[in-house]
């Protein structure tokens, strides 16, 4: 849901790569419900493992609780999101960890894109 987001909200701006330690098989079909109330279509994505590759490619790696799974680099700027696992959970579980996922990305934006900047950064 995060890159959903953020490439959503970015307009394209940013560039997204999306992993995960442990990602599962198939992407959640209740996220997948809870971003398509807010107009934003991830059927279609796959969930990917996370890699050392993607993690040094990236300028800001935005974790959910992966702790010693995820590689650690110097330099690279991390943020640790806790947030409620929306696996398994219900539609109206799920709504409000998207919206305090939306409130997230909407801050890191700004913090990535200055008001006015239309250049191309990564994440």
């Amino acid at each position: 849901m995060a890159a959903a987001y953020l490439h959503h909200l970015s307009n394209g701006r940013i560039e997204v790569r999306s992993a995960g330690s442990a990602p599962g098989v198939a992407v959640n079909p209740t996220a997948v419900e809870a971003m398509a109330e807010e107009g934003i279509d991830i059927s279609a994505n796959q969930p990917r493992v996370l890699t050392d590759e993607a993690v040094q490619a990236s300028d800001v790696v935005i974790t959910m609780g992966c702790g010693d799974a995820c590689p650690i680099y110097p330099g690279k700027r991390y943020e640790d999101w806790e947030l409620d696992d929306p696996a398994g959970q219900g539609i109206d579980t799920v709504r409000p960890i998207r919206d305090a996922i939306r409130d997230r990305v909407e801050t890191l934006i700004t913090e990535l894109l200055p008001a006015g900047d239309s250049s191309k950064e990564e994440s």
